[in-house]
């Protein structure tokens, strides 16, 4: 296991250099500069510019300075902002972030499961079709879309909720169930299917033959092996939620990452651009990571020493 785990992190770390690279490189390669628009600039002060922000520096130097500051978790200035860093964004912003997506999460993966276990237990009865309309609909209709629909309807006509900002818990509901849909629709599909596969198991036969009960073949046996496709995918789809929607953050006005990662695209903030996207994967590398390795301790017929059987 040891090893596997130290493997892996080697894995991980040599994927987050080649995604730094590249996101670099793509950057550093759309036409333009960021300071081109702030209109007619004097010809010294954009050279000091260039120069503060080593922009007038060989590529290949920007890019050696780039990975010494990101080693010291160091992300840089904003080029928009003279008096806030990408860190500092980044300290802003990730927390509401991270509470909208754990909120989510919250919603997303017990409600998933349920709907999930539900439509296989009653396969082709109403609580099934119930259970897969709505996951259809969670995964065809887009968040933001929902998320409008939730804006008009329930805070606007019903005036149950308020409409945006992040300023109370109650603010939270509407962005969060928004967020949530997708995935939970994504996990009782995904779930469902996977139920019905194990339920068709030999041991599940052979437990009902012995005269089991239901509750303890299902919580005991099925649920646990059933769970291990929906483990595969959780990885990505809590990166997903914890880093923030970034249409619904804009939405609903909330100011975390996916808002700051709107407003850097629009503003040409190159730094703010480039260490987003790298925290972003940073934190997906290190969820699948454990997802890897959490799936090795829930099934443990998994052999993690490369060897086959």
């Amino acid at each position: 296991m040891l090893t596997y785990i130290v493997k892996r992190i080697g894995l991980a770390i040599i994927t987050l250099w080649v995604i730094i690279t590249l996101t670099f490189i793509l950057m550093h390669s759309i036409p333009g500069n960021p300071f081109a628009q702030e209109g007619v600039m004097p010809k010294a002060v954009y050279d000091n510019l260039q120069g503060y922000y080593n922009l007038d520096k060989p590529l290949l130097v920007q890019y050696g300075m780039y990975l010494k500051s990101i080693l010291q978790f160091d992300f840089g200035p904003s080029y928009k902002s003279s008096s806030l860093t990408v860190n500092d964004y980044i300290v802003n912003g990730f927390p509401v972030s991270l509470h909208l997506g754990t909120q989510a999460l919250l919603i997303a993966i017990p409600l998933g499961l349920l709907f999930g276990v539900i439509a296989s237990l009653y396969r082709n009865r109403w609580p099934d079709y119930s259970s897969m309309i709505l996951a259809i609909i969670g995964i065809s209709v887009p968040n933001f879309i929902l998320a409008t629909f939730l804006i008009n309807f329930i805070a606007v006509e019903l005036e149950l909720l308020p409409v945006a900002t992040w300023k109370s818990w109650s603010h939270t509901i509407l962005p969060s169930i928004s967020l949530a849909m997708m995935p939970m629709a994504y996990i009782a599909r995904l779930m469902r299917s996977s139920m019905l596969e194990v339920m068709a198991q030999d041991y599940i036969l052979t437990a009902k033959a012995k005269g089991l009960k239901t509750g303890t073949i299902i919580l005991k046996h099925a649920i646990r092996n059933a769970i291990l496709p929906v483990i595969t995918v959780l990885g990505i789809l809590i990166a997903n939620l914890v880093t923030g929607s970034f249409i619904i953050e804009k939405i609903f006005g909330i100011p975390g990452m996916g808002e700051m990662f709107v407003n850097s695209i629009f503003n040409r903030d190159y730094p703010v651009i480039l260490g987003s996207t790298i925290f972003y994967a940073a934190i997906l590398i290190l969820l699948i990571l454990i997802v890897d390795i959490a799936y090795t301790w829930i099934d443990p017929r998994i052999k993690v020493t490369g060897e086959s059987k």
